[in-house]
């Protein structure tokens, strides 16, 4: 059972990939796939651990309401929270703005033998101030390249860097926000601001096709994740990151010290 390929070759447009794919596969059937796949990101988390040579960044894109943190939860289910680290990327600070759009991400970066996960992140700085008229097309060229330059050393330094970005229906967004308005448990999530980024829809869609297609590379492609369900997106994630684990042939390490001697009183 896989699903259907995600990875982004450019150029790729939006309106041909439906946010509501589920590739034909059965619910249950791929909800108990989705467990095993989990149990299996635990396994070898602890191997990427013990060898300590490699890190695995998730990073997560996606409009208010696409499922990022359930996602993320769709993950790390199994795994040891000792050996992630997280980063959540808000509006930058007045400190952050001082610096080049790189200079927050790059801290956040998981040390070798982590895993880490960016809900929203550097491309932030090529989407949202995009739509708000903060960059010239100038200004946005570079990003892209300097994004591209930041990714590429990454992954020449160990960094296994897999992006996805949860391609959301513009109608599954509108069901997702009224239940924030009427659900106790999701209230709290609702925010005035996300309906001024809904206003901004054909907005976002054309940032967001246009950053995939100038920042999917081989060092980094991303991955585009059909949305509107949650047992298929998990399914596509917990896939890609288990064959991104996996594709690492990582193998228990050999002790430091000869232990053949030793004897435990």
């Amino acid at each position: 059972m896989r699903p259907q390929p995600t990875v982004i070759k450019p150029p790729i447009r939006l309106q041909d990939f439906s946010s509501a794919c589920t590739a034909k596969l059965d619910k249950k059937e791929t909800k108990q796939r989705v467990g095993e796949l989990q149990r299996r990101i635990g396994e070898m988390q602890e191997l990427l651990y013990a060898n300590s040579q490699n890190a695995v960044l998730l990073l997560f894109q996606g409009l208010d309401a696409s499922g990022k943190d359930g996602a993320i939860r769709g993950v790390l289910r199994e795994v040891n929270p000792a050996g992630v680290q997280t980063a959540n990327f808000k509006a930058p600070s007045e400190e952050e703005r001082a610096h080049d759009f790189l200079w927050r991400v790059h801290h956040a970066v998981p040390r070798r033998g982590n895993i880490g996960i960016f809900n929203r992140s550097h491309y932030e700085a090529v989407l949202v101030e995009r739509v708000m008229g903060e960059l010239s097309k100038g200004t946005l060229k570079d990003r892209y390249r300097q994004i591209v330059d930041f990714e590429r050393m990454l992954a020449e330094n160990g960094v296994v860097l897999l992006k996805f970005f949860l391609h959301l229906g513009r109608d599954e967004q509108r069901e997702r926000l009224e239940e924030r308005l009427v659900i106790p448990q999701k209230k709290w999530k609702f925010s005035k601001g996300d309906l001024e980024v809904r206003r901004c829809w054909k907005e976002y869609m054309v940032a967001y096709e246009d950053t995939l297609n100038a920042t999917s590379h081989s060092h980094a492609p991303w991955h585009l994740v059909p949305a509107d369900h949650n047992w298929y997106r998990d399914f596509v994630i917990a896939d890609a990151t288990v064959r991104a684990l996996e594709g690492l042939k990582l193998k228990w390490p050999k002790p430091r010290e000869d232990l053949t001697q030793l004897k435990i009183a």
